[in-house]
């Protein structure tokens, strides 16, 4: 959003605290709320200005919300009404773009009417998690977290000739976990720092680590135990499935589509990439 809208925003914020409006019978997107030096505004053009609206305006009494819309439409047209017309090669071009972009908007939204069934659903649950399915490999670890590599070997040295690594690290453990005796419960990939992780991938459950460096200071981790995550049932996984399905009978449909197009690409070989980076191509000086 341009600096300039942002200004009629705030101008509109201020009309939402205008009188409330009479409501009437019959309504429809044509109705007339208002002629603006005979430029007409629709009950239409109120509902999509609502719908682009944050959350937090569309909370607001529907009177009040009625007033600010209808406020921000009017200082719109009229500032509009000022350029007589005229329509900058800038405009153009963010008008054709908005216009494609809610059009190919609307088709997604027809092919996505024709829906999904639960069978659709669990065939790709099947497909995903059922059968041999295995997860990643999740770790049950504790650590003991010290300053320096000197400290780490002597805690090693210890731990090695038997005491008992959860009272060593409630007594040499600085970081947040040493109350609890070290322990970081379960955790997957990509959860650790990657030099932790590193080690404790290496390991075998009952191991002790040499000592590890990370950017938090020098760790010695023990591996309790690890397991293969299991697969998450259908109702966890529903939403992430029907987006995907969603995706693939888009993908599909347009694949076809595009079977079916006479599209030239050839006058793109001819452009320099770096050619979409000269904003001032679009300066009214340079071609209006």
């Amino acid at each position: 959003m341009s600096k300039h809208l942002k200004i009629l925003r705030s101008f509109t914020v201020a009309a939402l605290l205008c009188g409330p409006v009479v409501a009437q019978e019959n309504m429809s997107t044509d109705t007339v709320v208002a002629k603006i030096n005979g430029e007409e505004i629709t009950v239409g053009h109120m509902i999509m200005v609502r719908e682009a609206l944050p959350d937090q305006y569309k909370s607001l009494p529907d009177d009040v919300l009625f007033s600010g819309i209808l406020d921000q439409i009017v200082q719109q047209t009229i500032l509009s009404q000022t350029m007589n017309g005229e329509v900058t090669t800038r405009i153009k071009l963010a008008l054709d773009n908005e216009r494609r972009l809610m059009i190919a908007g609307e088709a997604i939204t027809r092919i996505l009417a024709k829906g999904m069934t639960d069978e659709d659903l669990q065939k790709s649950y099947d497909t995903k998690y059922g059968g041999d399915f295995d997860g990643p490999t999740e770790y049950n670890a504790a650590h003991i977290l010290v300053e320096s590599k000197k400290e780490a070997e002597a805690i090693r040295e210890i731990l090695l000739a038997g005491a008992d690594f959860a009272e060593t690290a409630k007594e040499k453990s600085t970081g947040p976990s040493g109350p609890s005796g070290g322990s970081l419960g379960w955790f997957g990939p990509g959860a650790m720092v990657p030099a932790f992780e590193e080690a404790v991938v290496g390991m075998q459950p009952g191991d002790i680590s040499e000592p590890t460096p990370t950017n938090f200071g020098w760790h010695i981790i023990k591996l309790n135990e690890t397991r293969v995550q299991a697969a998450p049932t259908l109702d966890e996984v529903r939403d992430e499935l029907a987006a995907e399905l969603q995706q693939t009978l888009v993908d599909a449909e347009i694949a076809k589509l595009k079977e079916a197009s006479e599209i030239d690409l050839s006058g793109a070989d001819t452009v320099d990439p770096a050619l979409l980076k000269q904003i001032d191509l679009l300066d009214p000086a340079n071609g209006e």
